[in-house]
């Protein structure tokens, strides 16, 4: 696929895909409370290639058509407690150019925000511990200008 960069997935079960998302010198995000902002992204279903999950997830929860991406890398996590503890997880990480669409949303995302680069990554909320260092990383391999400023704190 053009603009995919092909890298080795690590060992894991795919759980998911997640985007830095630019329409035009924005980037888009999400919210399903107004408050805490997100990317667009979430978990395969059955069968579903990478790239295939990344295009669904952005259509459902941004309303928006993914017109190119790059692949940016993988983070693999390992369940440490409960009945899947020692599962390794994998999620795909990308840059999405991205088209949007009229504002209708169809899952548990209510609202959908558009702002500069240099403010983006200090609005993201990490939803689990330990996810901000992978955030800036995100924004610094989608050649996004908010990461010369401190931006999101580790927590």
């Amino acid at each position: 696929m053009a603009g995919t960069r092909h890298l080795t997935r690590p060992a894991g079960t795919p759980h998911g895909a997640a985007a830095v998302c630019v329409s035009g010198n924005q980037v888009v995000l999400i919210s399903d409370d107004g408050r805490r902002w997100g990317l667009p992204g979430g978990r395969p279903e059955q069968g579903e290639r990478w790239v295939d999950t990344l295009r669904r997830e952005v259509a459902e929860e941004a309303c928006a058509l993914v017109t190119s991406c790059r692949l940016l890398g993988f983070s693999r996590g390992v369940c440490v407690r409960g009945p899947q503890a020692g599962l390794v997880l994998v999620r795909s990480m990308w840059r999405a150019e991205v088209r949007l669409e009229d504002w209708a949303p169809r899952s548990e995302i209510a609202h959908r925000r558009l702002v500069a680069g240099a403010e983006a990554l200090g609005l993201v909320t990490a939803a689990e511990p330990g996810m901000a260092p992978i955030y800036r990383r995100m924004f610094v391999e989608a050649a996004i200008a908010s990461v010369i400023r401190p931006g999101l704190p580790d927590r």
